[in-house]
């Protein structure tokens, strides 16, 4: 655990989560992908150890219910944060902290997931913005996930 001397809400504390390669037993379980909590983008922090130089998702919230391997897929091997463009407020601090992200943490790459509904794009828009203030120039790809499940578009841009 990553929050020793920690004072606050116990679900905003910094958290490392170790887990065990191990083989789908053929049972239909499959592991948890998720190495870290907070993932809501209000609570990450920038300066977390699992973001570090790291490969980051950052996910529109409905998005891993609408893709049945979401983790296997997407999530495997990357630090997460979450968030929802038309219902979560205060989203100029969003901008701030993914363009800390991409300076402080210096994350390698940034894959934005959103789902093909309108109102999503504007988390992709909140990208391009923290993107524009960034020092650092880093690898960007969009995925849009169809509301069938499917993705339907993933380029790099």
């Amino acid at each position: 655990m990553e929050g020793k001397g920690f004072c606050g809400c116990p679900g905003s504390k910094t958290e490392t989560i170790e887990r065990k390669e191990t083989a789908d037993a053929g049972g239909g379980t499959r592991p948890s992908e998720l190495r870290q909590w907070p993932i809501q983008l209000h609570l990450v922090s920038p300066a977390a150890p699992y973001y570090r130089e790291a490969d980051v998702l950052l996910a529109a919230d409905c998005t891993a219910f609408s893709l049945g391997e979401f983790h296997r897929d997407h999530l495997k091997g990357k630090g997460l944060a979450i968030a929802c463009p038309k219902l979560d407020e205060g989203q100029d601090v969003y901008v701030e902290r993914i363009a800390a992200l991409i300076d402080e943490a210096r994350v390698k790459s940034l894959t934005v997931l959103v789902m093909q509904v309108p109102c999503c794009m504007g988390l992709f828009q909140l990208v391009q913005s923290a993107v524009g203030k960034a020092e650092r120039k880093i690898p960007i790809r969009l995925k849009v996930v169809g509301l069938q499940g499917d993705i339907i578009q993933d380029r790099s841009v």
